[in-house]
């Protein structure tokens, strides 16, 4: 099989970002919200559709920021993406106000559930804490930092 092809939305405040903890994985960590891309959609289109179906909202003004490739390990399997990072802006100010946002998430493999869970404000510096749970995908945190 070859890689998945995804999109994310980094949502900015300031030195915060929006993001969820990675559920089950084999490596713990954060991720923005987003998803697979369906074949024949674009990136941008997806991306959109991701954050109406997570968040029930409507994401302002999307922009790629660039790509990134990501290979990790989930249950025990080598999976292996294509990620396309966007920035863009939440609809309403209060989103920003609040300490998290709950999500609905579609499950990763066809015999998962679907499940809500809660993304959480935080700030990057966070993620490069010694003992820290790390920003996924890899590289991440390293392209948001050169983009000051």
């Amino acid at each position: 099989m070859g890689p998945r092809a995804l999109a994310i939305c980094v949502f900015r405040d300031g030195d915060r970002i929006l993001a969820f903890h990675v559920p089950d994985s084999d490596e713990k960590g954060w991720r923005p919200l987003g998803g697979s891309i369906e074949f024949g959609e674009t990136a941008r289109d997806a991306i959109v559709r991701e954050i109406r179906e997570e968040l029930g909202a409507e994401l302002v003004e999307p922009r790629l920021l660039g790509t990134l490739e990501n290979i990790f390990s989930y249950r025990g399997t080598t999976g292996h993406e294509i990620v396309f990072v966007f920035d863009g802006r939440l609809p309403d100010p209060w989103m920003y106000e609040r300490d998290h946002l709950d999500y609905v998430e579609d499950g990763v493999a066809p015999d998962d559930p679907a499940f809500t869970g809660r993304a959480v404000w935080k700030r990057l510096e966070e993620f490069g804490a010694p003992g820290a749970q790390p920003l996924y995908p890899e590289g991440l945190l390293e392209f948001l930092e050169g983009l000051g």
